[in-house]
């Protein structure tokens, strides 16, 4: 009985509340935001996209995933964004300040999702399957 109380509340501490969920998209819509007008050239001729935001339970912290292309370098954009992180935040604080009493830390990631998708379609593009033989047929 232990070990199914176990999984589920495993299950349960893993999965973001309502609350969670809806304050991760206001701020995916305010980071967006200032990325693409507050901050617009600030990262040269990168183009900067926020593909997810995921808070902690309190809402104390952000981890933001950026979509980074036409950079030079992805990494060094990064690490430009993580520089900029005060600045960024500041102006998040802006925008979020009567809706929440703390204004989140922020952490920021390169989502490779695109990459990975890209690396998987070449894979499966590339295996050669042979056809069917007349008459034969695959069990499921």
């Amino acid at each position: 009985m232990k070990y199914y109380y176990f999984k589920i509340s495993h299950y349960l501490s893993t999965m973001e509340s309502k609350r969670q969920q809806k304050f991760s998209k206001q701020m995916q819509k305010d980071l967006s935001d200032i990325f693409q007008k507050d901050l617009k050239g600030a990262f040269g001729p990168a183009f900067i996209t926020l593909t997810d935001v995921k808070m902690s339970p309190d809402l104390s912290q952000a981890k933001t995933y950026l979509s980074i292309m036409l950079a030079a370098s992805r990494e060094e954009t990064l690490r430009e964004i993580r520089i900029k992180t005060n600045q960024i935040r500041n102006l998040l604080a802006g925008k979020i300040r009567h809706q929440v009493r703390i204004i989140p830390e922020l952490q920021f990631y390169i989502d490779d999702t695109a990459e990975y998708a890209a690396k998987m379609d070449a894979i499966i593009s590339a295996l050669e399957i042979p056809p069917l033989k007349p008459g034969e047929v695959i069990e499921m």
